[in-house]
């Protein structure tokens, strides 16, 4: 027995298959022509949920009737994951990003939280037909440009520290090659920064890996006063019908992100209303959902952060999906190992701890480790599970 919906009204109207033109097909005549059909409504982009449909009752067979569809199309975008291109930090939350879900990223100020969303973010949208939207309350979109020149300078994950390019020697190129052009005016060189780019050997081939993602990777200067959480849903919500659903959503940072009209007596309401704003964007547009989010007080004065240590409310803990908690390593590296060899111990300091402290479709309290290089924005994603004993906060009862 077929089944319908509960209610016509409830549901949208098929979407009709494209019709040629009548017009086109019609035999010369002298008659005026009838009225021509309203055109057909456009499909749906692949892997995209239909909003309208999404908050209405639906059976099972009706849902296991539209993902059948989907399957038949060849459209596995709900089963296939976005790696993030960070060994074995895919590997521990299921191959990567998913779709409807959100993820927290925690840590210290200066820890590399930026450093290692932007890069996650270009991983992204390195592969073709994938799209990042990275929205920042903290740095320009001229700046993240800056940032992302440094880190092809080196080329993850290669990393070839060589030749390296630090953010004060892009300046100083920019800088001593505007100055020579314009002593040249002759020349054909006018100076543009693109041009600079190109002629200089270390800026070359960072700009040219960047031209390969250039059109996939939006950036935003967002406002702490202008760009409301109603704005970002927007802003996605268009991206989303842009791109067919292709893309991931990144929050740098979550306690800035402004809410209007509603109001919040203090900053645990605030935090609480925009974590479940951006799991509703993650679930009703269907893209992941990617948030940095600050330490408090407390935390900061702690050995070892972790989840609870997340500055807001509680809500943080039950609305994500996925939970990473960074952690510098010499810092929590358990005493044995310091007083054992002073010397390695030191060398830990540019290796960062990942641990997945929440992971509803795996395992948590999974530690991993990357090795920062800082002054070039980047991290290697080669990583390796931790091997040392890490000291941690947690009571264990005899």
């Amino acid at each position: 027995m077929a089944t319908r919906r509960f209610h016509d009204d409830m549901a949208d109207d098929p979407i009709p298959e494209s019709q040629p033109d009548p017009d086109l097909l019609r035999e010369p005549s002298i008659s005026p022509p009838p009225p021509v059909a309203p055109p057909p409504e456009p499909a749906r982009p692949r892997g995209r949920p239909n909003r309208h449909a999404s908050h209405m009752p639906r059976t099972l067979a009706q849902v296991l009737t539209e993902a059948n569809d989907m399957v038949v199309r060849g459209d596995l975008t709900e089963y296939v994951p976005i790696p993030t291109g960070f060994d074995p930090l895919d590997g521990m939350i299921g191959g990567g990003l998913r779709k409807t879900e959100l993820v927290l990223l925690g840590g210290a100020q200066g820890i590399g939280k930026t450093i290692a969303t932007l890069q996650i973010a270009r991983n992204i949208a390195m592969r073709k037909g994938q799209y990042a939207f990275y929205l920042s309350y903290e740095h320009t979109e001229t700046h993240l440009m800056n940032r992302l020149l440094c880190l092809e300078s080196i080329n993850p994950p290669e990393v070839d520290v060589k030749s390296g390019m630090r953010l004060k020697d892009l300046y100083d190129v920019i800088i001593a090659e505007r100055a020579k052009s314009t002593l040249r005016r002759g020349s054909e060189n006018t100076g543009s920064l693109q041009g600079i780019l190109r002629e200089n050997a270390k800026t070359a081939m960072a700009l040219a890996r960047i031209n390969r993602y250039a059109d996939r990777l939006i950036l935003v200067k967002a406002s702490p006063a202008v760009t409301t959480l109603r704005a970002i849903r927007e802003m996605t919500a268009r991206l989303v019908d842009a791109t067919g659903g292709s893309v991931a959503v990144f929050i740098d940072y979550l306690q800035k992100v402004a809410i209007h009209p509603e109001r919040a007596a203090d900053e645990s309401e605030k935090v609480t209303i925009v974590v479940e704003g951006l799991k509703d964007i993650a679930l009703a547009l269907g893209v992941p959902v990617w948030a940095i989010v600050a330490a408090d007080r407390e935390g900061l004065k702690s050995n070892r952060l972790h989840l609870y240590h997340l500055r807001g409310s509680s809500a943080l803990d039950y609305e994500c999906d996925i939970a990473v908690i960074m952690n510098n390593k010499y810092h929590i590296l358990h005493k044995d190992h310091v007083s054992f060899n002073p010397y390695q111990a030191r060398q830990y300091r540019d290796w960062v701890v990942f641990t997945v402290e929440k992971n509803r479709a795996g395992r948590a309290m999974q530690d991993m480790e990357f090795q920062l290089h800082a002054p070039y924005f980047a991290f290697d994603p080669r990583g390796q599970r931790v091997q040392q004993q890490l000291i941690d906060d947690k009571v264990i009862e005899s």
